[in-house]
């Protein structure tokens, strides 16, 4: 592998940092998005860092030859902590327990950097290696347990994704199975990678070469493991997102036809602060669901129980569930009041009458969006648009 195949997935990973850091400068405190971010930072971190070209650069720069192994090294190391923590920040579970674990893995991992560093200013690497340090040094002693340790913390890291991941997918439907199975997939490889490491490295112990499997084999497999991973993670969570956006959407455009219904009652209706068209659909949603209640607001003085009370007799006779007999309810005493509203345009019933809430419909989001549906379906609702109503005495 040339630099380019080092560089290119740390440039996406950087992008991907991108697109989530205004997310996550909104939500710091939110322990699963800043796992995320830590894991695509130290997966742009480990691309670049053990590029053969950045490799040679870090050892002139720092005068110490071969300094960037335990740098990557060190990297790999936090990056499977990473990848565990953010396992145990998305799956959930009793907060207490979860910041206790999380503390446990990042302790666990921090000892192993430690570890390496040691290591590596006990050993004595003297020849510069850029793509086959591990093999070049596997008999040096220091540098032999700084390879192995390093491979084991991933190991244990690679071994616990895989069971966690493989558990939690028989549990979960939809896009978080197919992330999670996306995810055992991509360490599948870097467990591949793993093996090809030791391999190599036990090769040497016995006198063998078989040097190409870590040199040439290794790094592809961990490019593709690395890059199968960040899909995985990232599918759920941004297909949630999605999905969030399409409900939104979904409950705005249902909304529809009760905004259009009270539209010309409402107390605002041409002089009220509107909102741009490319503004985020929780705030068109939220202008809606104003603009609905302004418009009941204007029409409580024209509520009539009554009406009411018959509409709701009369949807449960056609064979509605309580819940939708009382919107169909709500629904056709707002449709008998704007009629009744359309027929007082001198406003009297407004001025002479004393407003109680107990009249007023139930103003639930829930009930909102039944209600809107309400009187676009409602035979109840047709038959009272269908008569003639006048004001409430």
């Amino acid at each position: 592998m040339d630099g380019s195949s080092y560089y290119i997935p740390a440039a996406a990973m950087a992008c991907a940092l991108v697109f989530k850091a205004p997310a996550l400068l909104r939500s710091w405190r939110d322990p699963l998005l800043r796992s995320v971010c830590t894991l695509l930072t130290l997966a742009g971190l480990v691309f670049l860092f053990a590029a053969p070209p950045t490799i040679a650069k870090v050892n002139r720069l720092t005068g110490i030859t071969n300094v960037s192994a335990p740098l990557v090294y060190c990297l790999l190391s936090a990056f499977s902590a990473a990848c565990l923590v953010l396992v145990v920040n998305w799956r959930g579970g009793p907060p207490a327990q979860t910041r206790l674990l999380t503390r446990r893995i990042t302790a666990g991992y921090a000892v192993v950097i430690v570890a390496l560093v040691v290591l590596f200013a006990l050993g004595d690497a003297p020849v510069e290696r850029l793509r086959d340090f591990d093999t070049y040094y596997a008999r040096t002693p220091y540098l032999r347990e700084l390879i192995v340790l390093y491979l084991t913390a991933m190991t244990v890291a690679g071994l616990a994704m895989t069971a966690l991941c493989w558990r939690w997918a028989l549990q979960v439907h939809d896009w978080l199975r197919a992330g999670l199975l996306i995810i055992v997939t991509g360490y599948l490889f870097n467990l591949a990678y793993l093996a090809t490491k030791f391999t190599a490295v036990v090769a040497r112990w016995c006198g063998g070469d078989l040097d190409g499997l870590s040199t040439y084999a290794a790094p592809v497999l961990a490019s593709a493991g690395a890059q199968i991973s960040a899909v995985g993670f990232c599918l759920p969570l941004a297909c949630r997102r999605v999905g969030d956006s399409w409900t939104t959407w979904a409950t705005y455009r249902r909304l529809g036809p009760l905004w259009h219904e009270l539209r010309p009652v409402s107390a605002h209706v041409g002089r009220e602060l509107r909102i741009s068209w490319w503004s985020p659909v929780e705030l068109q949603v939220t202008q809606r669901e104003s603009d609905i209640h302004d418009g009941m607001l204007s029409l409580y003085p024209y509520f009539d129980p009554a009406v009411r009370s018959r509409a709701y007799d009369a949807a449960v006779a056609t064979g509605s569930d309580p819940l939708q007999a009382e919107a169909e309810a709500d629904a056709a005493m707002v449709a008998a009041a704007v009629r009744a509203r359309a027929a007082d345009p001198e406003g009297r019933v407004i001025d002479a009458a004393e407003v109680t809430l107990a009249s007023a419909p139930h103003e639930g989001s829930r009930d909102l969006v039944r209600m809107s549906l309400a009187l676009r379906r409602s035979p109840v609702v047709a038959a009272v648009r269908g008569q003639a109503w006048g004001p409430p005495r």
